[in-house]
């Protein structure tokens, strides 16, 4: 195998953050004198678009406060943003891979707040593009990819796409992209081999061993 353009989610595959966004929603939840939801059910809708995510994790949420629960996630969530950090080993993966490949990002973060990750990450200048979920289909729908392939040239044949949700792999099979899981992040092991990537890493050092044999 070998690929031309590498597609990375950022939430729980690049920065540990999958345990703040759940604390988040929680906090949110409580906030509003809304049941809690298990932290299961929060971490799963990791990746998803909002209104999608809300649906699932915050079923009894009235659409009227859509937006109220959105502030207050969004307060909760920039108090806790700058403790967050790459997974140890990420930035050395991100700079080796940009050397030899093009690579990009489609997440579940809004412009914006993928704007300000990127800057504060050192990393940002080593993505050619990026999607997000405030700006086309969200995931498991294939539109990031498909347009991603589009910007970046490349076929779905020489696109790998990386992620720690089945969401993320439910997006490369629609779309017809090889997909590789991580198991550090959001998503159990058992939920994302059921998705049958080409692997599942449990690290970022087995991840690099894996791209520089394969990738």
């Amino acid at each position: 195998m070998s690929y031309r353009a590498i597609v990375f989610d950022w939430d729980g595959t690049i920065i540990d953050s999958a345990s703040t966004i759940t604390d988040c929603i929680c906090e949110a939840a409580h906030d509003m004198g809304l049941p809690v939801p298990e932290r299961e059910r929060a971490s799963h809708v990791i990746g998803l678009g909002l209104h999608e995510s809300l649906r699932i994790a915050v079923p009894d949420l009235p659409a009227a406060r859509t937006m109220e629960f959105v502030a207050l996630y969004r307060k909760h969530f920039l108090a806790r943003e700058d403790a967050m950090r790459l997974f140890p080993g990420m930035k050395e993966l991100i700079l080796e891979c940009s050397k030899t490949h093009c690579l990009a990002i489609a997440t579940g973060k809004s412009r914006r707040g993928l704007d300000r990750a990127l800057a504060a990450s050192g990393v940002g200048a080593c993505f050619a593009a990026s999607r997000c979920a405030d700006e086309t289909n969200p995931k498991p729908h294939p539109a990031m990819l498909l347009e991603l392939m589009v910007e970046l040239d490349a076929s779905k044949d020489e696109m790998l796409m990386i992620g720690d949700t089945s969401h993320d792999l439910e997006m490369a099979r629609a779309a017809g992209v090889d997909a590789l899981a991580v198991t550090y992040g959001a998503h159990p092991e058992t939920g994302l081999r059921a998705c049958a990537p080409l692997a599942c890493l449990p690290d970022v050092h087995s991840l690099s061993q894996w791209l520089t044999k394969n990738a």
